[in-house]
């Protein structure tokens, strides 16, 4: 608006739900499909709208820079398909292999709803309301002036629309977006933050050590195998032995050297997935859990000579499932990891 009113040339663009992550409307519906079995809904999920892929949105945006005829113009987008947002639930769900039921209810209010979206989302109510407010409203391409101005432009349907979100995150892996911070804490003392991001629960934990980005990193980058774990080594020793009377892979592969790591290799039940050298090592766990874990070391040299030691674990849950596995160990892995980022940093300043 600010732009039309400055004399900018503009092509504004209307959509319904873009699908793919970041988008709002789209993140309620897959956090909800995600975490709830089954789901006690208001008469909004039996709104008719018209979906478009995020790819979809992307193409309509690069077009109309070639385009200078459809400047000043309102063009209204869509993708192929009109489905209700119960039907984009259940879709989502197919999509994930999740098995998913929903009841109709007629008394959840907007306020009410927002609550319940609140309650189960990062999303807050009070961005939640004036949302769910807007759902009730069909939203339905009727002026076909985008498909005249871009016929080229070939629409995706839901289902396929859906399985590239899912690739995008997936290829996209723990670097994420949208978020919402759970629990924080300031301070130069251990300093913890709880937060969720498109459907991915992280927690970092910091401490400033007193010695170069090199030796903190040699640290962490030799944990595991012969060397075990530096805190609670039992605690990871036991969750091996549950993973391998489960059929996982256990703790029975130790490392490939007790120094050197690289991309692709086995350490304990987790699998090297990025290395840095100096600077940054991210595991992936392989142990069965309902969902994708990793674990992540940074070191991060700081102006003053010092180094900032960032540890991160991140768990994407998969269905209500995941997310009871995460707030049930929550503590245990609470006590595990604050340990682990202590004794991390105590031996870098006595080894210097």
């Amino acid at each position: 608006m600010a732009l039309r009113e400055a004399g900018v040339p503009v092509t504004e663009f209307r959509a319904a739900v873009i699908v793919g992550s970041g988008s709002l409307s789209f993140e309620m519906i897959r956090y909800l499909t995600e975490r709830l079995p089954v789901m006690i809904c208001p008469r909004w999920v039996f709104t008719r709208v018209q979906p478009i892929a995020i790819q979809n949105v992307l193409d309509y945006l690069i077009a109309a820079l070639e385009s200078p005829e459809t400047a000043g113009r309102i063009l209204e987008i869509g993708g192929r398909d009109i489905l209700t947002y119960a039907e984009m639930m259940t879709g989502y769900a197919r999509a994930r292999g999740l098995k998913r039921w929903l009841i109709a209810v007629p008394v959840l209010t907007p306020r009410l709803s927002s609550y319940w979206v609140h309650l189960i989302t990062p999303i807050p109510a009070r961005i939640a309301q004036p949302l769910i407010r807007g759902l009730g409203n069909e939203v339905i391409v009727r002026d076909e002036t985008a498909r005249q101005f871009f016929p080229a432009i070939a629409l995706l349907d839901y289902e396929t629309a859906v399985h590239q979100a899912l690739k995008q995150m997936e290829t996209r892996g723990v670097e994420t977006a949208w978020s919402d911070a759970l629990i924080s804490s300031q301070g130069n003392k251990s300093p913890v933050a709880l937060l969720t991001s498109e459907g991915m629960i992280m927690e970092r934990r910091q401490r400033t050590v007193t010695a170069p980005a090199d030796a903190v990193y040699r640290s962490f980058a030799g944990l595991g195998g012969k060397r075990g774990w530096l805190y609670m080594d039992w605690a990871w020793k036991l969750r091996g032995m549950t993973d391998r009377l489960c059929g996982g892979v256990g703790m029975r592969r130790g490392r490939r050297d007790p120094d050197d790591l690289r991309v692709g290799d086995a350490l304990d039940f987790w699998r090297v997935e990025v290395v840095e050298p100096g600077r940054l090592v991210r595991l992936r766990a392989e142990m069965k859990v309902p969902g994708r874990a990793w674990l992540e070391f940074r070191a991060l040299p700081q102006p003053d000579g010092q180094t900032l030691l960032s540890q991160t674990s991140f768990f994407e849950p998969k269905g209500l499932l995941g997310l009871l596995y995460w707030y049930v160990l929550y503590p245990m892995h609470s006590l595990i990891f604050s340990g682990l980022i202590r004794r991390i940093a105590l031996q870098v300043s006595l080894t210097g």
